[in-house]
This record gives structure tokens, C-alpha cells and sequence, in this order.
């Protein structure tokens, strides 16, 4: 049987470069463990947390960034699970993504235990403030990255240990990673008023000049802040030595002084996911509030399950998006309201997808944000890291973030993973393939033709299930977007 599952193919040749850069320089290391000897996976000398340690099929990694999903790969392939996967992935994208994702937002997952034959939701939102801070011009959310990823991480029995999978970010902040033409392009958007910040305009600047895709941008204040991560644990950044400094450096720049009591308090949330029957006794489950775009993504599900259009769709996903900001509620007994009226949310912050499935058949989705496109635009002195904007404070709203996972409960198994991202068209980016894979067995580039604009999506799917035929499985990444899909086979 041939087992190289199908991806798409990145499109630009930057993305090479960054994939060559990880492969060669932010390998794994660690020591070969019990657990791995026992998993039947060896198949040389090479040691687990190496890549290359595992061969044959691996899985599929999908996201926004591509030396992030080449970063998940090696994962994979060292030995590690979707967890393992999505947590390195994740600190990568704080990195190289940082307009959309960093130590100082936050985001929500979806993770699938094949084992528990059950999904579970981990939202780690960046943390609202009580009140405009009387130092803010820019007021900063409280910061739940870290500790959200660590949440996920506990999610699937540890197969790598956590600071091994923090190390490829350290070493990129550290020793620099190619401009990629994703966080070029948010960089063109807004460079007057970022570059305004001193610290931001060393960063991603040479004399003033934004340092073109392909060439290298190094961040090291942020490296050590990760080495302290990954020296002290995520638990530092909210209180130990990393909360004090994040307490003074944040009421240096106008974000408000975050004090370290509100650090301490803020925690993330595991949370039972918004689940559908799909056919065949498939379960479909979507991130809940207060992701709530994962409930617009249920309700747009829902309407294309009953044959309406995809414009009918998209109207019901942001009136029960409006309707559960508005008043709260049940999620559940929103989704069955009859009497709500198309919603208008007005400008929503931008976000970056993450998808990740393993060997076995475990999976992950992740969509986060930092409430603004760079946040408050403002990097915390010494620490290297933008603060997320805080929402609900003037005219900045929490973002639509929109995630789903697909799996069989009777056969125990894993078949479509999706999350979106596209302001108001997010939700959409996970109804649209969802519904035509999940309901009517389109391939995979029929189903992600299903996001319409400015929606993106990052898939992954195996339409006879994983455990299984593996071979079957696809992995793409939205060709509109700047992402990169790697379908995982090592020989």
C-alpha cells in the first residue's frame, strides 16, 4: 500500500527556505525513552526526539506559517504526538507570526483522544481587564499563550517533554528565521504607526527599512524570555521573576500595568466542546464559547446540514454570534432559536489557524489572536513580545475564533480536522468544507473551495477514517493564503 498521504504543495520560495532552515537548524534533542522503545515506532538508531525517528507515516500539519508547520513536522517525526506537535508549533508561530500570535495573546484549541474516543476544548482567550487602566493609551489584555499551551500539552500523554518543544522558537527568536511573506504583508499594512515603537521598528527593520521576505529577523529579548519559559515553566510568566518584570514593562509603554495578581488569576478554561451528529453516526465537535466563533461555525454547519445556501449559512452564523454576545445564553438553545435576526459585529481582530493529526489518529486544532492585528503595537520592554490588545475596551472586539473536529465515536476514530480564520469569515472557513466532506464526501480541494472569502482555512482529513486507511488521508493549506500544508511520510 502506498502510504505518502496527498498535501498541497507550498507555492512560494520562501517557504523552502524557511523549511530547509528548520529541518537543518531547529532539530530536536533529547534522550531516547521507555516509552517510545515500547511503541513499536523504532526503526533505527536514530533517538526519540530526533527526526527521523519515526518512519513511515507520521500524520498531517497544516497552518499560517510555514517554518511553524515544518516545526510540527519534525515533531512528528521525532516521536511526538498531535499535542507535542501543536505546542512546538504554536511557540514557532509566536515568533514568526507574531501579528497574530505571541506570548503576550492567546487562542483556543480543539484536541481529539483517539484513546478516550472524546474531544475536549482548552480556550486560553487573551485575559479582558476590569477597567480602562489609568496608564493605558493601549490598554494590554492579560497574556494566556504559555500557560494555554501547557494546558494543551497535558491533553495526550506526554510523549516529548515540554521544554524540548519550546526550543525551536527560543532558537529562532534567538538566532533568526527568514521574513515570511505572511507576516510581510501585515507588516506593509500598518508599518507607519508600528514602526512608531522603537522596539518593534529593531526588530523587523534595517535603518528604518522592512527587512524583505526571505531575508533573516532575530528577536533576542524574546528568545531569553522563552529560555525562561522553558528553565522556569510557563508558571513564571505569572508569578515568579518573569511576572515582575512583565508587571513594571507593561506600565512602561501605555498598556497599562498588569500586575502580577492579575497574572496569577488568570487561568485557562477546559471546556466541554459544541458537538453535532453529522451522518453515519459521525460526531462533529466546535470550539465553544467564549470562543464563539466556534458556535457561528456550529450554526453554519447546521444550515448547509438542512440545504441552505452558503450566503443563508453565513447570516446564521453571525446572528447567533451577535445574539450569544448580546444577551449569553445557552450555546445550545441558541442554535435551535428560531427568532434571531441577522447580526452585524462591525470590525473583528485578525487570527492564524493551526492544524495538526498524528499517526495514531489523535488531532488538534488551535486558532489564535492577539485582538488586533501586532496587538497594541507595542513590544514590552526587555521581554520581547507585543501585548495583545484588550478586549471589549474602546472599539476592539474578541475575534470569531473557528475550530472543528470530525470523528467516528463507534469506530474509535479520526476523520476531518478544520480551523479558519478571516474576521467575520472565519466561521464559514470551517462550515463550508466541513459540510462538504462530512456530509456529502467531497475530496479535499472541493471542500476547502468551500470558504468563501475573506475566509482561510487550514484541513486535514481522512475520509475512511484513521486508524486506517491512511493513505486516503489529505492535508491542505487555503491556496489564498500564505500557509503551507506538509502531508507527514518518512521512508
Amino acid at each position: 500500500m502506498n502510504t505518502t498521504a496527498r498535501t498541497a504543495k507550498p507555492r512560494r520560495p520562501t517557504a523552502g527556505r524557511a523549511l530547509a532552515l528548520v529541518v537543518a537548524g531547529l532539530s530536536l534533542t533529547a534522550c531516547e525513552t521507555a516509552g517510545n522503545l515500547a511503541s513499536g515506532i523504532v526503526g533505527s538508531s536514530t533517538q526519540a526526539g530526533t527526526p527521523g525517528f519515526v518512519s513511515g507515516f507520521l500524520g498531517g500539519v497544516a497552518g499560517e506559517e510555514p517554518v511553524a508547520v515544518a516545526t510540527a513536522r519534525s515533531v512528528l517525526s521525532a516521536g511526538g504526538n498531535a499535542t507535542d506537535a501543536a505546542v512546538a508549533a504554536g511557540f514557532v508561530m509566536a515568533v514568526t507570526l507574531p501579528s497574530r500570535v505571541g506570548l503576550g495573546g492567546g487562542g483556543a484549541c480543539l484536541v481529539y483522544n483517539r484513546t478516550r474516543n472524546e474531544t475536549e476544548a482548552v480556550v486560553f482567550l487573551p485575559g479582558a481587564r476590569t477597567s480602562t487602566p489609568v496608564n493605558a493609551d493601549r490598554p494590554a489584555a492579560v497574556p494566556l499563550f504559555a500557560r494555554g499551551m501547557f494546558a494543551l500539552y497535558t491533553r495526550l500523554p506526554n510523549a516529548r517533554p515540554f521544554e524540548e518543544l519550546i526550543g525551536p522558537a527560543e532558537q529562532a527568536a534567538r538566532f533568526g528565521i527568514p521574513m515570511s511573506r505572511a507576516l510581510h504583508a501585515d507588516l506593509m499594512a500598518v508599518q507607519a504607526p508600528l514602526f512608531a515603537d522603537p522596539e518593534v521598528r529593531s526588530v523587523f527593520s534595517r535603518g528604518g527599512q522592512l527587512i524583505p521576505v526571505g531575508d533573516n529577523f532575530q528577536n533576542p529579548p524574546l528568545g531569553g524570555t522563552i529560555a525562561a519559559l522553558r528553565i522556569a515553566g510557563v508558571g513564571d510568566l505569572h508569578q515568579g521573576g518573569l511576572a515582575r518584570r512583565l508587571e513594571e514593562a507593561s506600565g512602561q509603554v501605555g498598556a497599562g500595568t498588569i500586575t502580577v495578581a492579575e497574572l496569577r488569576a488568570a487561568l485557562p478554561q477546559l471546556v466541554r466542546p459544541i458537538v453535532i451528529t453529522g451522518r453515519s453516526g459521525d460526531r462533529i465537535a466546535f470550539l465553544p464559547p467564549p470562543a464563539d466563533g466556534g458556535l457561528a461555525a456550529a450554526a453554519a454547519f447546521q444550515a448547509l446540514q438542512a440545504g441552505q445556501t452558503p450566503d443563508a449559512a453565513q447570516a446564521r452564523a453571525m446572528a447567533v454570534a451577535s445574539a450569544i454576545r448580546a444577551r449569553g445564553g445557552d450555546p445550545m438553545a441558541l442554535l435551535a432559536a428560531n427568532d434571531l435576526t441577522s447580526g452585524g459585529l462591525g470590525d473583528l481582530p485578525a487570527g492564524a489557524g493551526l492544524m495538526v493529526y498524528d499517526r495514531n489518529g489523535n488531532a488538534v486544532t488551535c486558532a489564535f489572536t492577539m485582538n488586533n492585528l501586532f496587538g497594541t503595537g507595542r513590544i514590552m520592554p526587555g521581554m520581547g513580545f507585543l501585548g495583545a490588545s484588550a478586549p471589549n475596551l474602546g472599539r476592539v472586539q474578541p475575534p470569531l475564533l473557528s475550530a472543528a473536529i470530525g470523528w467516528s465515536p463507534n469506530l474509535r476514530a479520526f476523520r476531518m480536522a478544520v480551523v479558519g480564520s478571516g474576521q467575520q469569515g472565519a466561521p464559514m472557513a470551517v462550515a463550508g468544507p466541513l459540510a462538504a466532506q462530512m456530509l456529502r464526501d467531497a475530496s479535499a480541494e472541493t471542500a476547502i473551495q468551500q470558504s468563501p472569502e475573506p475566509g482561510r482555512t487550514q484541513l486535514g482529513m481522512c475520509p475512511r477514517y484513521l486508524p486506517g486507511y491512511q493513505a486516503l488521508c489529505t492535508t491542505l493549506t487555503d491556496p489564498r493564503g500564505s500557509g503551507v500544508a506538509l502531508g507527514a511520510t518518512d521512508r
